[in-house]
C-alpha cells in the first residue's frame, strides 16, 4: 500500500505522520512532501519524535511535484495549507483523506514551551494515524 502525506512545509506534521505510520507497518510505503517543502526538518520535530521512539534525523523535506504522476493508495493532507493547494495528481490516488492538526512551527514561548506544543501535536498525530491504520491502512498477512 502506497500512501503520501502533504503538509505545507513538509518539516513537521506530514514528517511524524510519516514516521508513525512507517513504525505501524514496514510493508507501508510511506512518503511525505510539502507544497512549498523546507529546506530541513524541523529540530523540534525531530527531537518529540526520538522521545516516542521514531529516528527523523535522516528524513528529508521533498516536494509534493516530484510524487504527482506516481499512483497512491492514500493521498493524505494534515494542514489547511495543503489541503487547499494540493495539485492535480496524474496518476491515479485512490483516497484522498484530511486529518488537520495544528502547526507546531508557529508556536512561541520559551523552548520548554514551545517543546510542549510540539509533544501534544506529535501525541494527536500518532493517535489519529494509528485509529486510521487500525480502521483503513493495516493489510492482512
Amino acid at each position: 500500500m502506497r500512501i503520501l502525506i502533504l503538509c505545507t512545509s513538509n518539516s513537521c506534521r506530514s514528517q511524524m505522520a510519516h514516521g508513525f505510520l512507517q513504525a505501524s507497518d514496514s510493508r507501508l510505503e510511506v512518503c511525505s512532501a510539502g507544497t512549498s517543502p523546507a529546506e530541513a526538518v524541523n529540530p523540534h520535530a525531530v527531537k518529540v519524535m526520538a522521545e516516542a521512539g521514531i529516528d527523523l534525523s535522516h528524513h528529508t523535506p521533498h516536494s509534493v511535484e516530484e510524487y504527482l504522476g506516481e499512483a497512491w493508495d492514500y493521498v493524505i493532507t494534515v494542514c489547511g495549507g495543503a489541503q487547499e493547494n494540493c495539485p492535480h495528481f496524474t496518476g491515479k490516488v485512490a483516497h484522498r483523506l484530511h486529518i488537520g492538526f495544528d502547526d507546531p512551527a508557529s508556536f512561541v514561548g520559551t523552548e520548554a514551551e514551545v517543546l510542549e506544543g510540539f509533544r501534544r501535536v506529535r501525541d494527536e498525530i500518532r493517535q489519529r494515524f494509528h485509529e486510521l491504520y487500525c480502521r483503513e491502512l493495516q493489510t492482512p498477512y
